[in-house]
């Protein structure tokens, strides 16, 4: 396939000029980001929850629907991979490393929020809802529908993997139709390249933060997280050299294997009881109140808690939006022959039912230590956001093994990442290329980096969720064009095989 220059040219030079900015003044570029994120949540914040309630109660009603049948691919196509592996390498490209930042510190940090409202036990069991919320069934509706769209236009349609392929093939020829496309890859460009780069800099973060940890620091320095930066760069430039092969799928298997590890050692070797009833409760809590909580947009809880919500849950489904077009066509790639009942129950809700447990488990331990201890990982939230898992696990036995466990569980899902990324990035600008040019894969390489240069020098992980949520705002109605196409490809085959069965 001919690789669209202007389109590479573009996307390359928006991504560079942003990464520049953000090392040579990261402060102007947070506060401009701020200001438009800000505005934009105050503005659209409805719509955006209003979207992606609709894209999860679109991919309820197709299961059961009779499109439920269709098959990803030719009629007597069948899965290339069982369904646990399946279930698990979706669900390592599509949360990776943000689960092992956060596992006890966004618990946390909402409950030291709503508890300033209500009583503790009512704010330890809205943080997990809340936590919950934000990495469930809503997130994955997102990528469900993103995925779908392009897998089904693929697979059935014959078109590339690309965001604009939809668009396109509906209306094929017409103008309005090719620029739109263009511009929806060119968002999609954006949106993949500015979502992986915070997730380069969180994974620094992290790493660095478990390596001070097990040398017995106190502080990370900041030539050590330099240091780790260089060297996740230097590991994520061999894979691109070479064909997207097994060897990446292993290395997301064995990230996989590991965090499910971490989350049995914590419930078996932690306060089971308490956290198993953290678990089960937390999903009660979670399946109760998860439709309504996708229309809450706290608009009368006055400007404290609206902050909270912009900060936190918007914040959040545009993350999703802006990983929807990579982790879309990683999920395409590997769906091929399911139908697409197996793949909308697989996609919402196997990764949302670990989702559960695994912050059931970890969030369980911080709001056991919160209620009934010290209260030091409460306090850790206003100080080293970085430092709560690693501090966590160090109450447990074994924390030299789990926190040498969690840093190179981290360093994996960074770096499969960063490599898979680079592939969509290349097929993207490339015309649909499924394997673009060394050249065009090194490129996105190195922007990927100087991307996560410049969140880490924003300072702070909310800092860094703004600046991924400003690359992923156009996508936002991207994703809802998706699924207009999807849902107009479907009833027209629909007819046309009715056509063909009554002729």
């Amino acid at each position: 396939m001919q690789t669209d220059r202007t389109l590479l040219a573009a996307s390359v030079g928006l991504c560079a000029v942003i990464g520049i900015w953000g090392v040579i003044d990261p402060a102007s570029l947070l506060t401009t980001a701020k200001e438009i994120v800000d505005q934009y949540f105050i503005s659209r914040g409805w719509f955006v929850m209003l979207s992606v309630t609709t894209m999860l109660l679109f991919c309820g009603w197709l299961a059961f629907s009779r499109f439920g049948d269709i098959r990803l691919g030719d009629d007597t196509d069948r899965p290339e991979y069982s369904t646990p592996t399946w279930i698990a390498m979706l669900f390592a490209a599509g949360m990776g490393v943000g689960l092992l930042f956060w596992a006890v510190a966004e618990p946390l940090t909402h409950f030291y929020v709503i508890s300033e409202a209500v009583p503790d036990a009512i704010a330890a069991e809205q943080a997990l809802l809340a936590t919950n919320f934000n990495w469930g069934i809503h997130a994955w509706a997102i990528y469900g529908t993103t995925a779908l769209a392009i897998a089904y236009f693929s697979y059935r349609r014959g078109t590339p993997m690309l965001v604009s392929a939809p668009l396109k093939n509906l209306f094929p020829g017409e103008r309005w139709a090719t620029a739109i496309g263009w511009i929806s890859d060119f968002m999609a460009i954006a949106a993949i390249a500015i979502g992986v780069g915070g997730s380069v800099a969180m994974g620094v973060y992290q790493v660095a933060d478990g390596l001070t940890v097990l040398g017995g620091g106190q502080t990370t320095q900041t030539w050590l997280l330099w240091a780790v930066f260089a060297v996740m760069v230097l590991a994520y430039i061999p894979p691109l050299l070479v064909d997207l092969g097994s060897g990446m799928a292993k290395l997301s298997n064995i990230a996989m294997l590991t965090a499910i590890a971490l989350v049995a050692y914590t419930i078996v070797l932690g306060p089971t009881e308490y956290l198993m009833n953290s678990v089960v409760s937390g999903i009660g809590v979670y399946v109760a109140d998860v439709l309504p909580r996708g229309l809450q947009t706290f608009t009368f809880f006055g400007t404290e808690a609206n902050q909270w919500f912009r900060d936190w849950t918007l914040t959040y489904m545009v993350w999703w939006i802006a990983w929807g077009p990579f982790v879309g066509v990683f999920i395409a790639r590997i769906s091929r022959g399911r139908t697409i009942r197996e793949f909308v129950l697989g996609v919402l809700l196997g990764p949302t039912l670990f989702s559960t447990i695994w912050f059931g488990a970890f969030g369980g331990v911080g709001l056991y230590e919160t209620l009934n201890g010290t209260g030091e990982l409460l306090a850790m939230t206003q100080t080293n956001v970085e430092r709560m898992t690693f501090a966590l696990l160090d109450r447990l036995p074994f924390a030299f093994l789990t926190t040498l466990a969690t840093v190179i569980a981290a360093f994996l899902f960074i770096v499969t990442s960063v490599v898979s990324a680079a592939f969509v990035l290349g097929m993207f600008s490339s015309g649909g290329d499924q394997n673009p040019s060394t050249k065009v894969r090194l490129i996105w390489g190195g922007l990927i980096g100087m991307l996560g240069a410049a969140m880490i020098l924003s300072g702070s992980a909310q800092a860094m969720k703004t600046l991924i949520a400003l690359g992923a705002l156009p996508f936002v109605f991207i994703t809802v064009m998706l699924l207009a196409c999807l849902i107009r490809a479907l009833m027209l085959d629909a007819r046309k095989e009715a056509g063909h069965a009554a002729g």
